[in-house]
């Protein structure tokens, strides 16, 4: 299958690399910022373009959620597949006369890291059945785990990952200026980190939860916050009050 992948940010990138490492043919990749698809195409050896998008049968959106509309206009090509990688996008914003459908990696996705593309879970949403087989078959030759979607529950999968991904490294930005400030090596505090997150493969997360708020220990919850202001005081009343409410602590 002809197949172009639209973008050059960290999900196209890492889409593209996939679809290499695997052996799925890229007719090209296409986008506006020259020196980044540059760099995708030395490293992957795909062709790519700013300017004309090649015939394909299946093209894949990987840009910010804002430009999914436009650049979809871009494609006037009927007797296609187009596809988007939103976690939060019906396939309905794409504007153009063809199939609609949404392919999307649930992962956090940086150019600088490698990743195991055989666990990263794939969502399918589409119009048909043939359709959903087409786009199936394409994630299993990359993934292990491939799931239909509605974009319904796609919702609540990206809000899910935004509490299990982005509030969560938001916290460890919050840790590292305590750590900086005092002048502890924020390195320290990785073992620590590895454990938390290991932990959850294997005992449920609210069973694993341990700390000062679970144990209600006011002594210690009182003196955190005698160290802490302003916005990082208030983070920290809030996240232990929600951890009282859920063990239904006084």
């Amino acid at each position: 299958m002809q197949t172009v992948i639209i973008g050059s940010g960290n999900v196209a990138f890492h889409l593209a690399k996939a679809f290499v490492l695997n052996e799925i043919p890229l007719a090209q990749i296409f986008g506006r910022n020259q020196t980044e698809l540059q760099q995708i195409s030395s490293e992957l050896n795909i062709p790519y373009s700013t300017e004309k998008l090649s015939d394909a049968e299946l093209y894949i959106i990987c840009v910010s959620d804002n430009s999914v509309d436009e650049v979809s206009k871009l494609i006037t090509k009927k007797d296609c597949l187009v596809a988007h990688t939103s976690g939060s996008l019906p396939k309905e914003i794409l504007a153009g006369e063809y199939r609609k459908s949404s392919f999307y990696p649930l992962q956090t996705f940086s150019k600088t890291k490698d990743l195991d593309y055989s666990k990263i879970p794939f969502f399918i949403e589409t119009e048909n059945n043939e359709d959903q087989k087409t786009l199936t078959d394409l994630a299993l030759k990359i993934s292990e785990n491939v799931m239909e979607s509605t974009h319904e529950k796609r919702k609540y999968i990206h809000l899910t990952a935004v509490f299990a991904c982005n509030f969560v490294n938001h916290i460890f930005s919050k840790a590292k200026e305590i750590s900086d400030a005092q002048e502890i090596p924020f390195d320290y505090f990785l073992p620590l980190i590895d454990e938390t997150v290991q932990k959850i493969h294997e005992i449920d997360p609210k069973s694993a939860q341990t700390g000062p708020a679970v144990r209600n220990d006011k002594r210690v919850l009182e003196l955190h916050e005698q160290l802490l202001k302003d916005e990082s005081l208030e983070i920290y009343k809030t996240l232990n009050l929600s951890i009282k409410k859920m063990y239904d602590l006084p």
